[in-house]
């Protein structure tokens, strides 16, 4: 039951070539840079990554981006690294992008072994129509698109199929977690995390506090255990500002 893992390195050491990623934060909050950095010195490549969006410049997945390391990614914002937006028009990188919401669900499906389900959100559009580019050739033309999903009427609103997603490996930060692998978030730092940890079929999770099995209060449990395989002990770490701005 005791799911400490000495050091980051140490736990992301069979992440392997062409591994899916389930990974939390939402911009710059509760992302598992620790753990991130520690895949980026274990050398795996041809990753697919599944994020809300791909860290900014020189930070969490976007260390990973500037390496070429990621193959593919499903994001729903991708507007705050200008490498990953590079990349992606250069075609060396392939992005599905997701609305926000259809995104945390697939990812909360598949940790609820849902395989699919119908949403309203795209309806209309090309996230349901098809035509979003998936690939770019690098010349401005579009090489690879995004074909068509499965729409039903329910109660006489249009809705269209989307599918679940289980990750190979799912990285997440919590504020406590205990040698057991239950988990509490911090306010904002909840954001995706739950969802991703839920959706990995080997979920590893950075906590800045470890405490002892007991000393969490059951009703504050965020992530139970059953959905986390191993827990690394990193310490307090420092949020950072995307934007800031200063009086003249």
């Amino acid at each position: 039951m005791d799911k400490v893992i000495s050091s980051p390195d140490a736990a992301v050491a069979d992440v392997p070539d062409g591994a899916t990623l389930a990974v939390g934060g939402f911009g710059l909050v509760g992302v598992p840079e620790i753990l991130i950095d520690a895949l980026l010195r274990q050398g795996a490549k041809e990753l697919e990554v599944v994020s809300n969006n791909c860290g900014t410049d020189g930070f969490g997945l976007g260390v990973l981006l500037a390496e070429h390391r990621i193959r593919r990614t499903i994001s729903s914002y991708i507007g705050a690294n200008k490498e990953f937006a590079r990349q992606f028009l250069a075609g060396e990188l392939e992005v599905e992008l997701t609305p926000q919401g259809t995104l945390a669900e697939r990812l909360r499906a598949g940790g609820a072994g849902i395989p699919a389900f119908f949403t309203p959100a795209g309806v209309g559009t090309p996230v349901a129509e098809g035509g979003l580019p998936l690939r770019y050739d690098g010349a401005g033309g579009i090489a690879v698109a995004t074909q068509p999903k499965e729409t039903r009427e329910f109660d006489g609103v249009a809705h269209v199929l989307e599918r679940a997603i289980v990750a190979d490996f799912a990285l997440v930060h919590a504020w406590k977690g205990d040698r057991h692998g239950n988990l509490v978030y911090r306010r904002s730092a909840r954001n995706f995390n739950p969802a991703a940890a839920a959706s990995g079929r080997i979920t590893i999770a950075q906590v800045e506090h470890l405490v002892e099995p007991g000393e969490l209060d059951p009703e504050a449990i965020h992530t139970p255990g059953i959905h986390v395989h191993r827990v690394v002990p990193v310490g307090p770490v420092q949020v950072g500002i995307e934007n800031r701005t200063v009086r003249a």
